[in-house]
């Protein structure tokens, strides 16, 4: 049994004073009379009732004692628990250039990547997960937590033009073993995501796997974009808005493969929501360790218990008082 409101239990430390003032009120309150001598009233058998009459403040306190009990909200839980299970280390490194703004995916690449990385974050509840994002530069998002309401909330927000445009995927990669370095599970893996080809940069992609490959940290690239010709973000040199414009999708995806395959990963090409969606659902698969965990947890206050005791011992003490340890004024 647990309490709601454990704080009330200190009320028990009342019963102390009340004790302490019928001690002394039995004490003080009966009349007495001088005899020169008692010993005709020795011999007398005693009544019960001389000892039944305490049984009316123990009555008293039982009900008391009920009633604290019932403010403190007494709870059952039922609870199991069967866990055996290791989680992962798992940085999401995703590109947030501008070409990302291109529409061929709903509403576009940026927003579907956004999505799926959520759904796929919600469903990891074991694994120590981080956010890095890259452009031509690299910053981490968020270092690794299992916080899920951290890391999804981070994604809500996250926008375009965060860093200078470009697509530095090596620092992308550099900037995500940083954060994987800290992390103590025995598996560990990244989760590329990336719509071009490497353009900028400190570290060159190759070079960033390898050192992957050294840490033992697998690496699953993603190549973002459709078939083709694909609407990009171009802006108007006469009035300045942002136009969308059929550009031919390059993707670089031999770099992509290598990394993927030097490190024991897998690379994907989604040219598509559900493409991408499906993606993701793989390497949910692919990355999921030994996991047994279940819990169920159901809680319930318990009080009528104490109420029916209360009223119990109240009407109880009622009834003797009024008849059997009554009293004459």
């Amino acid at each position: 049994m647990q309490f709601a409101h454990p704080s009330f239990l200190w009320l028990f430390l009342l019963f102390i004073p009340l004790i302490a003032w019928y001690i002394w009120k039995q004490r003080n309150a009966n009349a007495t009379l001088s005899l020169s001598s008692t010993a005709a009233f020795d011999r007398l058998p005693r009544s019960p009732k001389e000892y039944l009459r305490y049984f009316l403040f123990v009555l008293r306190l039982a009900t008391l004692a009920c009633v604290i009990i019932i403010l403190a909200r007494p709870q059952v839980k039922d609870s199991w628990r069967v866990t055996s299970t290791e989680g992962t280390d798992i940085v999401i490194a995703m590109d947030v250039s501008s070409s990302m703004l291109a529409r061929d995916f709903t509403p576009d690449r940026f927003g579907a990547a956004k999505e799926v990385a959520a759904k796929f974050i919600a469903g990891r509840e074991a694994d120590n997960i981080g956010i890095v994002i890259f452009a031509g530069e690299s910053l981490t998002g968020v270092p690794m937590t299992v916080d899920r309401s951290q890391l999804l909330s981070y994604l809500q927000n996250l926008n375009m033009n965060m860093l200078e445009d470009g697509t530095a995927i090596g620092d992308g990669i550099a900037t995500a073993l940083n954060r994987l370095k800290e992390g103590k599970a025995k598996s560990k893996s990244i989760i590329l995501l990336t719509d071009g080809s490497n353009n900028t940069g400190v570290v060159a992609p190759v070079t960033a796997s390898e050192v992957a490959k050294e840490m033992g940290v697998k690496i699953y690239t993603i190549g973002v974009g459709t078939n083709g010709e694909a609407p990009y973000p171009t802006r108007n040199s006469i009035t300045g808005a942002i136009e969308f414009t059929p550009q031919p999708v390059v993707i670089d995806e031999a770099t992509l493969q290598t990394i993927a395959n030097s490190t024991g990963g897998k690379y994907f090409r989604a040219t598509g929501n559900k493409v991408l969606r499906d993606v993701f659902t793989e390497i949910d698969a692919l990355e999921k360790t030994q996991m047994d965990v279940r819990h169920f947890s159901h809680t319930e206050d318990n009080y009528m218990l104490w109420a029916w005791l209360a009223l119990g011992f109240f009407a109880l003490e009622l009834i003797l008082r009024y008849t059997i340890l009554r009293s004459i004024p």
